[in-house]
C-alpha cells in the first residue's frame, strides 16, 4: 500500500513539473522579445566589463573613478564619438544635396539629351516614366510615414537596451549572486567558477570585434581616398562601425559607398563593389575565423555556425551576439558534458 501511494505521488509530482514546465515554455514564447532584450543586455554588460573596470581603476591625480562614474565617462565618450563625427560627416553631405537641388533645373535639359542620345530611347514614354517616377516617389513618402512608428519603436527598444546594459553593470554582481543562491554549495562552487571562465572568454570578444571594425575601417577609408570617392574619411568610419553587426553591417556602409560612389562615375562603382567582394571573402574565410579563434579561442566552423543560427533565430541582435553566446555554451559543454579522460597517476 505505501509503495502504491509513493508511486501515486510521484506520478502527481510529475504530471505538475509537465505542466509547469509547458506554462513556463509558453509564457517565456509570448514574452520572448522582452526576453532576448534582457538577454542581450546582460550579456554586453558582461561583456563591457572589462572596460568599465579599466576606467574605474585609473589613478588620476589619486582620484580614482566610482564604477557609476566609469559608465558615465563611457556613455560621455561614446556620444562625443557619435556628435564629433555627424560634425565631419553631415555638412559636406548637406552641402552637396543643396548644390545638387539648385543646379538641377539647369542639368535637366542636359540629361535628357543625353538619355535621348541612348540607342532606341525615342521609344521609350519619357512621360510615363516620369509619372512613374513621382509616383514611386509619393510612395516612398508614404511608407516612410507610416514608418515612423516602428522607428520610435525601435529608438525605445536601443534606449532601453542601453538602461538595462548600465543596470546589470551596475547591480549585475546582485543579480548573479541571487541566481547562484538556487544551487546548493558544491554545485554553487562549480557554476560560478565555471561562469567566470565563461565571463573572461565573452569580454575577450570585444577585443576581436573591435579589432575587424578597425581593419574594415582603415582599409575602406585607404581605398576610398584610391578611388577618389566622395566622403572618404567618414564613409571609412561609418564602415568600421556598423562592422559590429556581421554581414548586414558591412553591406549597409558599403551600400552608402556606392551610392556616393555612383554621383561621380561608374568607374568608381566597380571599384567599391570588388573591394567589397574581395573584403566579404577575406573577412568571412579568414579574418573572423582567426581573430575571434584568438580571442574567444573557438574553432573558425564553430564561429561561422554560431553566426548562422543566431542570424537565422534572431536577425541582426542575434548575429551580434552570437559569437559571445558560443564562448558561454563552448565553456558550459566542456564543464558540464564534455567527459575528460583521467590523468595518469605519476
Amino acid at each position: 500500500m505505501a509503495a502504491s501511494d509513493s508511486w501515486s505521488h510521484t506520478l502527481r509530482n510529475a504530471i505538475l513539473f509537465t505542466f509547469a514546465g509547458v506554462i513556463a515554455c509558453y509564457v517565456a514564447w509570448l514574452l520572448r522579445a522582452e526576453l532576448l532584450l534582457l538577454y542581450v543586455s546582460a550579456l554586453f554588460a558582461v561583456v563591457l566589463r572589462p572596460a568599465v573596470e579599466f576606467v574605474s581603476g585609473l589613478n588620476i591625480r589619486g582620484w580614482h573613478p566610482f564604477r557609476k562614474t566609469a559608465i558615465f565617462l563611457l556613455l560621455l565618450l561614446a556620444l562625443a564619438g557619435i556628435v564629433a563625427f555627424g560634425a565631419l560627416a553631415l555638412p559636406p553631405v548637406i552641402r552637396d544635396l543643396q548644390s545638387f537641388a539648385q543646379d538641377m533645373p539647369s542639368r535637366l535639359p542636359a540629361m535628357m539629351a543625353r538619355i535621348q542620345r541612348i540607342p532606341f530611347a525615342d521609344q521609350i514614354d519619357t512621360a510615363n516614366l516620369i509619372s512613374q517616377a513621382q509616383g514611386a516617389i509619393t510612395k516612398g513618402a508614404t511608407f516612410l510615414l507610416f514608418s515612423i512608428k516602428d522607428w520610435a519603436s525601435a529608438v525605445f527598444t536601443l534606449a532601453m537596451g542601453v538602461i538595462l546594459t548600465v543596470y546589470f553593470t551596475l547591480e549585475g554582481d546582485e543579480a548573479y549572486g541571487w541566481v547562484l543562491s538556487f544551487f546548493h554549495e558544491p554545485h554553487r562552487a562549480r557554476l560560478d567558477a565555471t561562469l567566470r571562465r565563461a565571463q573572461l572568454r565573452m569580454g575577450r570578444w570585444l577585443l576581436g570585434q573591435g579589432a575587424l571594425m578597425l581593419i574594415f575601417g582603415v582599409l575602406s577609408t585607404i581605398v576610398y581616398s584610391l578611388l577618389g570617392v566622395r566622403y572618404a574619411y567618414a564613409l571609412g568610419v561609418l564602415n568600421g562601425i556598423l562592422n559590429i553587426v556581421p554581414v548586414l553591417g558591412a553591406a549597409v556602409s558599403v551600400g552608402l559607398s556606392l551610392l556616393a560612389a555612383a554621383v561621380d562615375s561608374w568607374q568608381r562603382v566597380v571599384g567599391v563593389a570588388i573591394f567589397y567582394l574581395i573584403y566579404v571573402q577575406l573577412e568571412n574565410s579568414w579574418l573572423t575565423p582567426r581573430i575571434m579563434k584568438s580571442s574567444v579561442d573557438l574553432p573558425g566552423l564553430a564561429i561561422l555556425v554560431a553566426l548562422l543560427l543566431g542570424s537565422a533565430l534572431a536577425g541582426i541582435v542575434g548575429a551580434l551576439v552570437s559569437v559571445p553566446t558560443a564562448a558561454l555554451v563552448a565553456v558550459l559543454l566542456d564543464e558540464y558534458l564534455v567527459v575528460k579522460d583521467a590523468q595518469p597517476a605519476a
